[in-house]
């Protein structure tokens, strides 16, 4: 198939080199031409504009930082809307709101143009091994449609429900993961401050009921929490204040209370605040130890099992 992707960042250049491999002709865009150079090397085509793009392709996909990314590229001059052809895909892979993917797929549907929301998580790793969770949100004939295409990205494809409900269950995912950091992060620094070794309360929580489920305590902790490992971003703190934050807009939106995701927001936000939004996500952890007045460290490598 024909596909435009818009977006080359850290997930999105790994899904173009994966759906090359997978047989399909890419044309890609990007703001930064440098970021396409890796796709053109293997034979994709540049488009000056997202409408180029979608000009050019059977299917649009997009890859990018949050609703007002996703809504520039797709309604804005020279955007998605003002190339795509009758009977083409939309599919947006960001992680985005559910609100605004339903406002595309009203405007575009009158188009012509079948749309779907497809999140994906995985990470980085994720996308350069196609092994992403995939969660669609579209018309049940649009799923089947592009599954051929979402295979070639992701080896786990949940059909959620109709458009939108795909950015849903990634919002809640994502919510569900900060969250649990914020309470973790809370008890290690507790734990280290009363003169326990981390990698001791690691071992008493993981052989516990709680750690067995591997809810939050996996060995990602040793790797980059216990190590400082902040300035390696394999999810920037950014994205995940602006995914929280989603999923609290979400919330106000149906009436849901979420004071837990409340605090953990606002303890982004601070992050946010101190500059660190550049940073991994899991930095938020030094802002406990801040507070805390204590850091939680171990130089004792991360268990592989």
């Amino acid at each position: 198939m024909r596909i435009g992707f818009i977006g080359l960042g850290m997930m999105g250049h790994h899904m173009v080199a994966n759906l090359q491999k997978a047989g399909h002709e890419l044309v890609v865009f990007d703001v930064r031409r440098e970021a396409g150079e890796e796709a053109l090397s293997r034979g994709a085509r540049w488009a000056e504009t997202p409408a180029d793009a979608a000009r050019q392709s059977e299917m649009v996909m997009t890859s990018l930082p949050g609703p007002k990314e996703v809504a520039a590229v797709v309604f804005e001059e020279n955007g998605v809307m003002h190339g795509a052809q009758r009977g083409s895909y939309y599919v947006d892979v960001s992680t985005s709101s559910p609100t605004l993917i339903r406002t595309i797929y009203q405007t575009l549907k009158g188009r012509g143009i079948k749309v779907a929301d497809a999140p994906v998580s995985g990470g980085v790793v994720g996308a350069e091994e196609a092994t992403l969770q995939i969660m669609v949100g579209s018309d049940p004939d649009v799923f089947d449609e592009i599954q051929p295409v979402l295979r070639g990205i992701g080896d786990k494809i949940t059909y959620i429900g109709e458009v939108g409900a795909g950015e849903v269950a990634k919002l809640v995912h994502n919510q569900i993961a900060l969250v649990v950091q914020q309470a973790v992060a809370e008890a290690l620094t507790l734990g280290t401050k009363a003169g326990i070794q981390p990698e001791k309360l690691l071992e008493a929580i993981r052989g516990g009921a709680y750690g067995r489920s591997g809810g939050g305590v996996g060995p990602n902790l040793e790797k980059t929490v216990m190590q400082a490992d902040w300035d390696r971003p394999r999810f920037a703190l950014a994205l995940a204040r602006k995914d929280l934050g989603l999923a609290t807009s979400l919330a106000g939106e149906f009436g849901v209370p979420m004071p837990l995701a409340a605090v953990a927001e606002q303890a982004l936000i601070e992050c946010m605040n101190r500059g660190w939004g550049g940073k991994d996500m899991t930095a938020a952890w030094a802002l406990q130890e801040d507070r805390a007045q204590v850091h939680v460290r171990t130089t004792q490598p991360a268990p592989t099992s």
